[in-house]
């Protein structure tokens, strides 16, 4: 199963330069059988450019968390901070192998079923 994550560019430019291999979040899907990110890079770019096999997904408090990836996290401290600043519970997302689109698609093209960016995430089957 695939779910579709919108990342700002700043963020996707990291992960596919191999920086960034950690993906936060504040909430997680529910299925258990996800085992592909599909990285769509909000704007300006909107466009869905790469998709990343999960390697793990790690959960804790922030303070936590933050100690155990924040060097592959490519996120300042303040950034991160900011994002949790109200949770007792963070995710990370764990990228095994990030591959990038041979050429980035359009939503409606790459999933035609799903008809704007998820604020969360979005399942494509």
């Amino acid at each position: 199963m695939k779910v579709l994550l919108s990342i700002k560019p700043e963020y996707v430019n990291k992960i596919l330069a191999g920086e960034k291999i950690f993906e936060f979040r504040r909430k997680l899907f529910k299925r258990d059988d996800v085992d592909t990110i599909v990285i769509y890079s909000s704007a300006p770019v909107q466009r869905v450019v790469a998709e990343a096999s999960i390697d793990a997904i790690l959960t804790d408090t922030p303070e936590r968390l933050w100690h155990d990836t924040h060097e592959c996290g490519g996120i300042s401290y303040d950034k991160y901070k900011n994002y949790f600043h109200d949770t007792d519970a963070a995710y990370a997302i764990k990228f095994k192998q990030v591959t990038p689109l041979e050429a980035p698609a359009l939503l409606n093209e790459y999933a035609p079923q799903i008809s704007r960016p998820p604020q969360s995430f979005a399942y494509i089957a």
